[in-house]
């Protein structure tokens, strides 16, 4: 037996450091976190096991991640500690239990585990003379310079009582809303897209030219201590109360907690509320907070005792591509998915992931049969992250792009020269098109009609009740009761139409821009939208105004013109909008209720999360008093609006010397100030 355990320890102990390479060295996993953590534990339970065999240089001693890249190497003062992880509450409570067998009613820190790359900061004397990656634990790669280009990481600490020495450790990550930018930056330019951001963060911090990094809207958050002088801490949050008063940026959604039931629901509300988050987590920090009461648990060979991370379950799995489908969007957009074998990931089973378009298949060498990692966070279509090559096994096929449409039979074409996506040119009897079309229509981004999802929109086009959009405001009771969606079992008409009919009626009024929107008329989103509404006024004035008069419209331009133009030109449009405005369907736009043009004249940018704002309520007060909101910063910007987690257009702002201000300020001008 101790042979069998000899050689499986050797295969896993080869395994682990093969995956640690890929994941330090080359920022490309070729396994997720689960799948490595499970590797690590099995290693971890035979060691246990058979002690004797194990090796001096183990990867389950050591931290993982100590190989030589280009970077110059540098020692830690104080070894830099990884964490033990738990993954469900039986193995929680058993770490309790280790805790409190030598600690009589500890006190526990909870904190977010951000998903992001680990660093050390070495400040001497206030300033900030080194930073340094994990690396092996003892050893880390010198980052100092990209560091420094962090925007909220202070090179010099502040306050009189300034320690001689102290190491900072905390986590640097990319900004979800700044990765979402950067990557649509990517794919308009057709370059390669990050992966996820903590890929995007790893990447961008270790750039050779420190430009680079700046480029990048990196932040950071701090969450621990090493090696220091002239200061000591009798408590973990004490620290943190210490270190942001020296300006590091501490988490403010850390807790103290006094018993397990408090542990248990910081991560029960956070397990709930992940993606509300401006940050990925993937999952939650328990620490003992007390320092005396760390130092008396003591630390193993890689991990202190006194704390434990408990993982989420992963947000990255594999599974196999059994095929590659097509979709048709309301567009006509052809849009290849994976059809998976069903695999468990962010709490769902999901069997379909986008891989956007027949390029990215081609650039991530997906081949049907492949084994794939896919990857879901929030509400986000999962998504086909590339293969696991290593694992394929000859059998492996191409997928090959339809030339007919699966839904109509048309034949596909790219729409104009250079567009990488080919489209069903049939738009007014696609079967697809019209169920995304209606579906659309219903969406909170267009007409938020209540009811209308694509089950409703599926069912009113299979029973005949509408032929396409144009109809959809003349539903009625006797029309709807001809579908069995819409009514009970009895025959009886279902609530959810009395909900839709008054949805429909409210729908009526909405706002110029939210109409236009409706429309799907290609390109024309909400920013747009809002451009053409505040300038034209009227449906009429912008089917009636030349390209060229709308493509001096700011927020519109030359390709969108052209789009309305086409747009317009086709009869069954015009029908659409024929039969909307008699049914009583709102076409202009609305009266200003007499609010003060206080931002008259004034072009705002706004990036990052507000408070007081959604992104299209924010858009809706800047064009309500006179002003205009443009979707990027240029020379005719007038201010940037900037909230939490700023995209790339804070620093284009820089670039440009364009005035930045935050929430309070904007305002204040509202205000007329």
């Amino acid at each position: 037996m101790s042979n069998t355990a000899r050689h499986r320890m050797a295969e896993l102990t080869n395994e682990i450091r093969d995956h640690q390479f890929k994941y330090h060295v080359l920022d490309a996993p070729t396994i997720t976190d689960s799948e490595f953590d499970g590797l690590l534990r099995e290693l971890t339970a035979l060691e246990a096991k058979y002690p004797e065999l194990r090796e001096a240089d183990s990867p389950t001693l050591g931290i993982g991640g100590g190989f030589a890249t280009s970077f110059t190497q540098h020692d830690h003062i104080e070894k830099m500690m990884s964490l033990d992880n738990v993954f469900d509450r039986d193995e929680l409570s058993g770490w309790f239990d280790r805790v409190e067998k030598e600690i009589l009613k500890p006190t526990y820190l909870c904190e977010l585990k951000v998903d992001g790359l680990a660093i050390n900061l070495t400040y001497e004397n206030g300033q900030l003379i080194r930073g340094l990656t994990r690396g092996n634990g003892v050893t880390g790669e010198d980052v100092t310079l990209n560091v420094k280009t962090i925007k909220n990481l202070p090179h010099t600490l502040k306050g009189k009582d300034i320690p001689a020495l102290i190491e900072v450790r905390g986590e640097v990550f990319f900004p979800l809303a700044a990765f979402n930018e950067l990557n649509d930056g990517l794919e308009e330019l057709g370059k390669p897209l990050f992966a996820n951001p903590r890929n995007a963060a790893a990447g961008s911090l270790r750039q050779k030219d420190p430009r680079v990094t700046a480029a990048r809207p990196l932040s950071i958050v701090v969450h621990g201590i090493g090696a220091r002088k002239g200061i000591e801490f009798e408590s973990q949050s004490g620290a943190y109360a210490v270190l942001k008063g020296l300006g590091l940026p501490t988490s403010d959604r850390l807790k103290v907690c006094s018993t397990r039931l408090e542990v248990e629901k910081y991560i029960e509300h956070y397990g709930r509320h992940r993606h509300d988050i401006e940050h990925e987590i993937d999952g939650v920090v328990i620490k003992v907070d007390s320092i005396a009461e760390q130092s008396q648990l003591g630390f193993t060979s890689r991990a202190p005792k006194w704390a434990i991370a408990y993982k989420y379950p992963p947000e990255e799995v594999t599974t196999r591509l059994l095929d590659i489908k097509v979709s048709i969007g309301r567009t006509g957009r052809v849009t290849p998915f994976a059809f998976m074998e069903p695999v468990k990931v962010a709490g769902s089973t999901v069997t379909n992931a986008t891989l956007h378009n027949a390029s990215e298949i081609i650039r991530k060498g997906v081949l049907i049969g492949d084994i794939v990692v896919i990857r879901k966070a929030g509400d986000v279509i999962p998504e086909v992250l590339g293969p696991v090559i290593e694992r394929r096994t000859g059998t492996e096929v191409e997928f090959i792009m339809p030339t007919h449409c699966p839904e109509c039979g048309s034949p596909l074409r790219a729409m104009s020269d250079g567009d990488v996506d080919i489209r069903c040119p049939n738009a007014q009897s696609c079967p697809a098109q019209l169920r995304e079309r209606i579906y659309y229509i219903g969406s909170r981004a267009a007409l938020d009609i209540d009811v209308l999802g694509y089950e409703a929109a599926a069912a009113l086009l299979d029973a005949k009740i509408i032929t396409d959009e144009s109809d959809l405001f003349d539903l009625t009771k006797e029309k709807l009761a001809t579908s069995e969606f819409f009514t009970k079992k009895d025959g009886e008409l279902g609530l959810n139409v009395e909900k839709l009919l008054a949805a429909l009626t409210k729908a009526k009024n909405a706002p110029l821009w939210r109409v236009l929107v409706a429309l799907s008329i290609r390109h024309v989103g909400p920013t747009a939208a809002q451009a053409l509404a505040a300038h034209c006024g009227s449906i009429e004035k912008i089917s009636t105004s030349t390209a060229e008069e709308l493509a001096e419209i700011d927020g519109v331009g030359a390709t969108i013109a052209e789009s309305i133009i086409e747009w317009f030109s086709i009869d069954w449009h015009q029908e659409i909008i024929s039969k909307w405005t008699a049914a009583g369907v709102r076409v202009t736009q609305e009266a200003s209720v007499q609010l003060p043009q206080t931002l008259s004249g004034l072009t705002f940018v706004v990036t990052g999360g507000l408070e007081s704002y959604t992104r299209d309520s924010i858009a809706e007060t800047i064009l309500a008093h006179g002003g205009k909101a443009a979707s990027a910063v240029s020379k005719k910007t007038d201010y940037v609006l900037v909230g939490s987690d700023p995209g790339s257009k804070l620093a284009k702002a820089g670039e440009l010397g364009i005035p930045v201000i935050d929430e309070a300020k904007f305002k204040e001008l509202l205000a007329g100030a």
